[in-house]
């Protein structure tokens, strides 16, 4: 079906993240012209995740007044291993069922009638942060999404760096010898420190040790099956102590993580963002610059380190990104 002559060319985008998933529609000037958003599942398996992707997208499409077959394609940002040519993922160990390869792009195309193409997630969201948001002054620089897990993407002297296709996996870089078990299955990762699944696992452990916390309080009063973003934000206001030590912990963790990949690369800038970044904001940026402090070699000339400026919908935008790129590369 091609595109309606009253509205403009217009493409989708969608961050699948480990508790949400954000759908959008965009024109050809990146302007959002409907939104949606679902619930990521807690339960069944991969098939599963991409019926909740569809019907994501088909709720923004109507929300932009199109069908998705109207679309000139749709990008997915998903955790995991990516297969960008194939359009698979893989081992995306925060998502339900996930353990093996699902040929995630070829199911949803079919679905919607469009192409679609799939990176990872962290990856997109930080070149859209590089094209359109907080690192537009930059050739180089590291996203750092702090949500569900910690993830990475790299721009290195104005390009992605993709490497073999797990470039900018910060989350596992180790802090820690032999430290607490991550989700990954290894020991003394940042993940094991400051992702949000990992540090729910931690506070349950520790509640049922006989700590007490609002925690799990708040999760039942909110109706969430979760410790989300917005739990952690309520309990940190509280001044909770076992959630204040929890998170005290993950910005140590961060910032020698980070500070790691600095000392490595020696790159201009660190973007903050993630379901926990975002929602932390500007005050929360800057206690992990000065946690990354110690730990710099070059601690005379440290990166800027900024918030993401996009939001809830950088992962989105650079979905979207994604989307017009590839149409782009494959029609030359």
């Amino acid at each position: 079906m091609p595109a309606s002559r009253n509205k403009p060319a217009a493409r989708g985008g969608i961050d699948l993240g480990g508790t949400k998933i954000e759908a959008i529609v965009v024109d050809a000037e990146n302007t959002v012209l409907g939104t949606a958003r679902r619930p990521t599942p807690t339960t069944g398996g991969p098939p599963d995740v991409a019926a909740q992707l569809a019907a994501a997208v088909r709720d923004a499409a109507h929300a932009a007044g199109l069908e998705t077959a109207q679309l000139s394609g749709v990008g997915v940002g998903s955790p995991g291993i990516v297969d960008e040519a194939g359009g698979t993922v893989a081992s995306a160990g925060n998502l339900p069922g996930w353990g093996g390869t699902f040929e995630l792009g070829p199911g949803l195309s079919k679905d919607l009638g469009t192409p679609v193409f799939v990176s990872n997630d962290v990856r997109v969201a930080t070149n859209a942060e590089y094209r359109l948001g907080a690192g537009k002054q930059y050739k180089s620089l590291i996203g750092v999404f702090w949500g569900t897990g910690i993830g990475g993407g790299l721009i290195l002297n104005g390009k992605p760096w993709l490497g073999r296709g797990g470039a900018g996996e910060i989350g596992h870089t180790v802090v820690k010898l032999g430290g607490r078990r991550c989700p990954c299955g290894r020991r003394g990762c940042v993940e094991a420190y400051a992702g949000r699944a990992a540090m729910e696992a931690q506070a349950r452990k520790r509640h049922r040790k006989g700590e007490k916390t609002i925690l799990l309080k708040l999760m039942k009063e909110h109706g969430r099956t979760r410790m989300t973003s917005a739990i952690w934000e309520r309990a940190l206001k509280q001044e909770d102590k076992l959630a204040t030590d929890l998170i005290d912990e993950a910005v140590e963790a961060l910032g020698a993580g980070i500070a790691s990949a600095i000392n490595l690369l020696d790159l201009e800038a660190v973007i903050i963002g993630g379901g926990l970044g975002v929602r932390f904001g500007q005050r929360f940026t800057e206690r992990i610059a000065r946690a990354m402090h110690p730990h710099l070699f070059n601690d005379h000339r440290p990166p800027d380190v900024r918030l993401a400026a996009l939001g809830d919908l950088g992962g989105a935008l650079g979905a979207s990104l994604l989307a017009r790129d590839k149409r782009r590369l494959n029609t030359r």
